[in-house]
């Protein structure tokens, strides 16, 4: 296993009318040439959460930052005119704080928690992750 000490939140950077899930974004990162979905879980907007890229693999998610940590996607994260947005639904919130509960426990400590914004330009995950996840950073 490797050594794993972040999560960083990712969004799709799509409008919440395209439901879509790992398997399109799979074939997204691959069409780039890309081994695999750059993701270890994309989460729905059902809150549905599906698997992308094992968590012992080193992820494609976050440039210079993927050696310790595990990308976490969700679908959203944009308007109808891919504009930044926050659309993260309540049961994608609940899948996420689930996910990220359980990550800890399998690591055996306090992963830190990270906004894709917080290491590049880019607005993803269309929120700020020390605001809305506050209360277990």
């Amino acid at each position: 296993m490797r050594d794993i000490k972040r999560i960083i939140i990712h969004c799709s950077a799509t409008p919440t009318s395209m439901d879509i899930g790992a398997e399109e974004i799979r074939r997204w990162h691959t069409a780039k040439g890309w081994k695999d979905i750059g993701y270890h879980y994309v989460i729905r907007l059902n809150g549905e959460i599906e698997s992308g890229r094992t968590i012992d693999k080193v992820g494609a998610h976050s440039k210079g930052q993927n050696k310790d940590s595990i990308g976490i996607c969700y679908i959203g994260g944009s308007d109808e005119e891919h504009n930044p947005k926050d659309t993260l639904y309540e049961c994608q919130e609940e899948a996420m704080r689930e996910l990220i509960f359980s990550l800890r426990v399998v690591a055996d400590e306090e992963l830190t928690i990270h906004g894709h914004n917080e290491f590049s330009t880019k607005a993803c995950p269309s929120f700020k992750v020390s605001e809305k996840f506050k209360d277990i950073i």
